[in-house]
């Protein structure tokens, strides 16, 4: 398991990593301060006429699944996004899933919602905690830039 300076560090690379892809896609990208919670990205368009709140997740493992927590089932909005980032290995490029903060809540509460109803291996009854997970197995948000509407 990482120790607690690791993740901070796999992160900060995942936000300033979007930062850059939404630079290179013509937006302006703002990092907000660490205490800003659920909001990592300020982006609008160049004009500053419209803006987005960006949340980045980032797992260092290159695969398409996140931890959240149980705010995420309700902390969004039609101008609030997830952007989760799978880092590769150095020189290779990280995938970006661009997600709806809507769908993020609707998935991690209805699957936090099932996952509850079952059972431990030792037949007892799981209890809550605020650990929620976000996949996308078939990929459906990959590299889904297009969502953002600014």
């Amino acid at each position: 398991m990482k120790n607690k300076l690791e993740s901070t560090l796999v992160g900060v690379a995942g936000e300033y990593l979007v930062a850059g892809e939404l630079s290179l896609r013509g937006y302006i990208a703002s990092i907000t301060l660490r205490n800003s919670r659920g909001i990592d990205i300020i982006a609008s368009n160049p004009d500053g006429s419209k803006s987005i709140s960006i949340q980045v997740k980032t797992n260092s493992n290159g695969g398409s699944k996140w931890i959240l927590n149980q705010k995420s089932e309700t902390f969004y909005s039609d101008n609030h996004y997830y952007i989760l980032v799978a880092l590769k290995a150095l020189g290779e490029r990280s995938k970006y899933y661009i997600v709806p903060s809507k769908v993020v809540a609707k998935y991690v509460s209805t699957t936090h919602s099932e996952w509850l109803k079952g059972k431990k291996s030792d037949g007892s009854a799981r209890k809550d905690s605020a650990v929620r997970n976000f996949k996308d197995p078939n990929e459906k948000y990959l590299e889904a830039w297009d969502l953002i509407s600014i």
